[in-house]
């Protein structure tokens, strides 16, 4: 699946849906929620777009 499939799959869920996907995806590549280190480059893509969406959903955070 290419990007713009990928956005469009996105939008097309609910809240909800994006979160579990979100976390499921997280969970997967062994990243926790709140991990994410200030300034540091990350070399995937996909980690670079997860960690910028969880920052979109402040309750993931909260609930650790």
């Amino acid at each position: 699946m290419n990007k713009e499939e990928r956005k469009k799959l996105f939008k097309s869920m609910s809240r909800s849906e994006r979160q579990e996907l979100i976390l499921k995806k997280m969970k997967a590549r062994g990243i926790e929620v709140g991990s994410g280190i200030p300034n540091k480059k990350y070399e995937n893509d996909e980690v670079c777009e997860l960690i910028q969406i969880v920052s979109c959903f402040p309750e993931l955070r909260e609930n650790k």
